[in-house]
């Protein structure tokens, strides 16, 4: 039977030596024999050597008796001492600068793809010729000294295939940027002692294929129960998921206990059901559009966020999934302040407690702002979380881009993470071993080293960009090849079964275990633990169902804010400042003493000193926090004798109780988007304490609208997500120019809705004082937006005493400040901001006692009751006058309009004094402003014209 196979098989007979010629190639060079010929070749690796090990891969023939030839012809095929020539020392040299070539570009030959669309480009630096090395060298003893492949002498021919095997499998390692010589050590041990092959139990291999086959499972059910419906499908990314339990499973053995997960929606409901262990009938439930709608708008199943409990080796692990809008990447610096609130409420100083993983798209990963902007604040002292496992689902493909030539201007989709040094694994997702054993490996340096690390699993997209999608028409031949993939979990479990680690039947077996718990509905992930609750889980409760007009006592007694003021000026001996600020803690010395009226900076130093004094943390960022963008804060100060350039610096804030909470101000990065998503990721992890971002001018924050748009405004109408982030942004028409003068006030009105957050522009010192202090005591947490002056803040008419700080409290409206008969007054004008001062001068100039100037400190939510109270006291006014400094189609002016006529009676009418309606915030003609400014002061005086409503 064998002789008559033998003759009528193509691999016998005369093609014989055809074959075996091909299988040498192979052997020597996968990508040099056709695509046919490796996939063939590819599954007889699979089956076990003659000595029954499954890591003992074929090797050539042909080089090794080449080799012994030209020994043979030269005299050298005999035993004797190692030559110890010059040539052979030189040959050494070129043998240790092989070892760097494949440790630097091994990863660029290495098998990757599992489409296999191109072959893999020729690289020289990897090849002995060019290092004028020839076969008749490869049997040559060199010294592997500098290796960890465990012996201290090889061949040359042992040596490069163990580079081959180390560098240039299904793995590709890029690392060799890293500066610090031990982390690059770290990983040559790592991946060379085992020449970066998985040597897993037939059990975790087992464990391994019912992770596929659930990824698979829960894809294939849900195309086939719900079709049409878009779900952003994981097939041809299943791999993913085997990672995924990993990681869980490895952290928490390595003392992790809580884990952030943020990532987009490819794979997001896989991850729900088969890593979180989501019930998989309330998935369904969500997709029958059944599933409780207790938010007043909700969200598409595919962002929202989950949390559960799971075991591990080291204990129960806490999973959270970050909530997230469709804009790809923006989850990444609110998962970031998410992780960085836990471990400051754990005291997690080493920040190995808690741990974030970021999931990303190949093309997202590469191609939005805001991922180099978060990796930028990876080892920052106000953003450092003890690094970052990233993984990419790198399916090749951006919606409908797959041409290198459009996709990206790098090699890698990685290359981003080259600019903090983050060590990325490239493995071809086919090999799901491979991807676990990278998996365990990124887990391990995070641990080791807290920095950053990327798992970049190269994989496909069965379906399209969504399950309504055709991608054939667009990537044709991608598409064809994908068609004929047969599918990770099948190419796998085909292998297991080759080799004899499972039974024949056991993979049909346990898809159709899966297919019962999805028609059951049953948990997919053993055990989830249920009432399992830790310590350190925030109880959001006394938060929830609470109204803005919910009263605080936000005064301080006298003899508490005078001993504030003498801790939060007091200087360390021998501690020089600089003269200017040892005049600002002179004034805020008698400040304190109530010698001096309190200017800004003083009343927001006391409102933090107090609060930090009471138990509430306070965390204050921005591009120029420490001191403030215009010198009023001085919140740190710096020893002008300093002699080390990390050393000298004293934060009086820090210094203001022997028990008090943590006071931190940070001088952000350059970056706005990035880092107001991580204060709002804070902000929502940790409610009991005051988090604001500064803008450095508040027209800056539009570099953040997104976060703006998609978490601080509607991430609790959406998700049910509340924070208490505070913004102050710059704001004020001072000549400036137009991207110095508005903070858009105009664009957070738009999005006030449903009491989403507080919008407030207060001028005063005590204003600023009670507003910041009813942030945190009043148990309402939702954003508060804060317009703060620029010119006011030394202003001498801004400035408050003291006494106003023990009994007042924030005003939403501020009365007329004149003395004028109530009977006598025909005109209200009504403001916001630094603009009241110059109505207040202008109807000092005129001696005019038929107006009268009402301040709205408070825009959103609309105080109506005390802007109603006011109007009472005015019975025979006619004219109703909204005045701002900007212009007609920006500022508050359209949003004020409904509220105003609202509290109007019959016969009132409503104008409107300010600027024009213009493209830009403001001009830069400094004279221009000054007219602008002039005309629009004695329009809110004038005969109404232009623009009235009627009552």
């Amino acid at each position: 039977m064998m002789r008559q196979f033998q003759v009528n098989s193509y691999l016998f007979g005369g093609n014989a030596p055809y074959v075996e010629d091909l299988y040498e190639k192979y052997l020597d060079n996968p990508a040099s024999v056709p695509e046919k010929w490796r996939a063939y070749f590819d599954q007889m690796q699979l089956v076990p050597a003659a000595d029954g090990s499954l890591q003992s891969p074929d090797v050539a023939h042909a080089p090794i008796v080449e080799s012994l030839a030209q020994r043979a012809k030269a005299g050298t095929l005999r035993p004797s001492v190692a030559p110890s020539d010059l040539s052979v020392a030189r040959k050494q040299v070129h043998v240790q600068s092989i070892i760097a070539a494949y440790r630097f570009l091994g990863s660029r030959w290495a098998d990757l793809d599992p489409l296999k669309r191109q072959e893999r480009p020729p690289i020289p630096e990897l090849e002995p010729a060019f290092y004028d090395l020839t076969e008749a060298d490869m049997e040559i003893v060199f010294s592997a000294s500098n290796t960890y492949f465990g012996q201290e002498q090889m061949t040359l021919r042992e040596i490069i295939k163990s580079l081959r095997q180390t560098y240039c499998g299904t793995i590709g390692v890029e690392y060799m940027y890293i500066s610090d010589p031990a982390e690059k050590r770290w990983w040559q041990q790592k991946l060379e002692s085992i020449r970066s092959t998985p040597a897993f139990t037939v059990e975790q291999r087992k464990h391994i294929l019912d992770r596929l086959t659930a990824a698979e499972g829960l894809e294939r059910f849900l195309h086939t129960k719900y079709v049409g419906q878009k779900r952003f499908s994981l097939e041809g990314s299943e791999s993913f998921i085997a990672a995924m339990d990993e990681m869980v499973q490895r952290a928490g053995a390595q003392g992790i206990e809580e884990m952030v997960i943020g990532m987009a929606h490819r794979g997001r409901l896989n991850v729900l059901v088969n890593t979180f262990g989501k019930m998989p009938a309330e998935l369904f439930a969500e997709f029958e559009g059944k599933a409780a709608g207790d938010l007043p708008a909700g969200d598409v199943k595919y962002h929202n966020g989950f949390s559960s409990d799971v075991t591990t080796p080291g204990g129960p692990v806490h999973l959270s999934l970050a909530f997230n809008p469709s804009h790809l990447e923006i989850v990444n610096p609110v998962v970031e302040g998410s992780v960085r609130a836990r471990q400051e409420r754990r005291g997690d100083a080493k920040r190995d407690k808690v741990l974030p993983i970021l999931v990303h798209g190949d093309a997202a990963f590469v191609g939005q702002g805001v991922v180099m902007e978060t990796l930028n604040l990876a080892q920052t002292r106000g953003y450092r979380t003890g690094g970052t496992v990233h993984i990419v689902i790198n399916n090749q493909i951006g919606f409908t881009t797959s041409d290198p030539r459009d996709s990206r201007s790098t090699l890698y989709c990685t290359d981003a993470v080259k600019l903090i040094e983050a060590p990325v694994l490239h493995v071809n997702g086919d090999d799901p071993e491979a991807v676990v054993l990278c998996a365990q490996l990124a887990i391990l340096y995070r641990q080791e080293y807290k920095k950053d690390v990327v798992l970049d699993i190269v994989c496909f997209r069965r379906l399209g960009h969504n399950e309504q999608d055709t991608p054939a028409v667009t990537q044709p031949l991608m598409y064809k090849k994908i068609a004929q993939h047969p599918g990770t979990r099948k190419l796998y479990a085909d292998k297991l079964v080759t080799q004899k680690a499972v039974l024949p039947e056991t993979p049909d077996e346990m898809v159709k275990a899966y297919r019962a718990a999805m028609d059951a509905g049953r948990h997919t992930v053993d055990p989830v633990l249920t009432n399992y609750k830790s310590q350190y889980a925030v109880d959001w409760s006394p938060f929830l169902n609470r109204r803005w007009t919910d009263h605080a006592d936000t005064g301080v007694p006298l003899a508490e804010l005078k001993r504030l003021a003498q801790r939060i000026t007091a200087v360390p001996e021998n501690f020089k400042v600089h003269p200017l600020v040892e005049k600002v803690l002179a004034d805020r010395r008698a400040m304190g003493e109530g010698k001096l009226p309190l200017d800004w900076g003083m009343a927001e130093h006391l409102a933090f000193a107090s609060l930090v004094a009471s138990g509430y943390p306070v965390r204050i960022t921005g591009q120029d926090s420490g001191r403030g963008t215009f010198t009023h804060r001085h919140a740190v100060l710096h020893d002008q004798n300093r002699e080390k350039w990390d050393a000298g610096a004293y934060v009086p804030l820090q210094h203001v109780s022997e028990k008090q909470a943590p006071f931190l101000v940070i001088d952000s990065v350059l970056s706005e988007e990035a880092v107001l998503g991580f204060e709002y990721g804070y902000s929502s992890a940790e409610p009991n304490a005051l988090v604001i971002w500064e803008a450095q001018f508040g027209d800056f924050v539009n570099g953040a609208q997104v976060v703006i748009d998609q978490f601080i405004a509607s991430g609790e109408v959406k998700w049910g997500r509340q924070s208490g982030l505070t913004l102050m942004l710059p704001h004020g028409y001072e000549g400036q120019g137009p991207e110095h003068s508005s903070a858009r006030i105009e664009r957070f009105l738009q999005l006030a809705a449903d009491n989403n957050m507080q919008v407030a522009q207060p001028t005063s010192a005590a204003q600023i004082f009670h507003l910041l202090r009813r942030q945190m005591i009043r148990l309402f947490r939702k954003p508060l937006v804060i317009m703060t002056p620029k010119s006011l803040l030394r202003a001498k008419d801004a400035s408050s005493l003291l006494v106003e700080l023990a009994r007042g409290e924030f005003h939403t409206v501020i009365p007329d400040q004149g003395e004028i008969d109530p009977k006598d007054v025909k005109r209200i004008i009504l403001c916001s901001g630094k603009v009241y001062f110059d109505l207040a001068a202008a109807r000092r100039e005129r001696g005019d006692d038929h107006v009268v100037i009402l301040r709205v400190e408070q825009l959103y939510p609309f105080p109506h009751k005390a802007i109603a109270t006011e109007f009472k006291n005015y019975p025979n006014v006619s004219d109703i006058v909204w005045c701002q400094d900007e212009p007609q189609n920006q500022g508050a002016w359209f949003y004020v309009q409904h509220h105003l006529l609202e509290n109007m009676v019959d016969g009132q009418k409503l104008g409107y004094a300010g600027r024009a309606a213009s493209a830009s915030p403001a001009v830069g003609y400094y004279a221009k402003h000054i007219e602008q400014q002039k005309q629009l002061i004695e329009q809110a005086f004038a005969k109404l014209k232009g623009v009235v409503l009627n009552k």
